[in-house]
């Protein structure tokens, strides 16, 4: 069985005991919650689809810890100006386990 689901304004795509990224969702490492903002589920050929989400449908996740993004960096420059500066930027994520999915 599989879902798509609204966590912190983005859409996965998640199956029983997969583990994936997503941004900070505001619990603590360690807990579970659920995720009602289900937006299609199913199974093989058979999928249920919301409008705008599947009434009755949830997803129970767990937060196993928080880590970070790998490093971007930009640059401005600007030619004939002596003006050169580099930025960095590091996203806050937590990794997620999908413990059931009831729908």
């Amino acid at each position: 069985m599989y879902a798509y689901i609204k966590l912190s304004g983005h859409q996965h795509k998640v199956q029983k005991d997969e583990i994936f990224l997503a941004e900070l969702t505001g619990h603590e490492p360690g807990k579970e919650f659920t995720c009602s903002e289900v937006l299609a589920v199913g199974e093989g050929e058979t999928v249920k689809f919301g409008a705008p989400t599947v009434a009755g449908a949830q997803v129970q996740l767990k937060v196993l810890e928080n880590v970070r993004s790998p490093k971007v960096r930009g640059v401005k420059f600007q030619p004939r100006m002596k003006y050169k500066r580099t930025l960095g930027h590091r996203q806050q994520l937590q990794k997620l386990q999908v413990v059931a999915i009831k729908g």
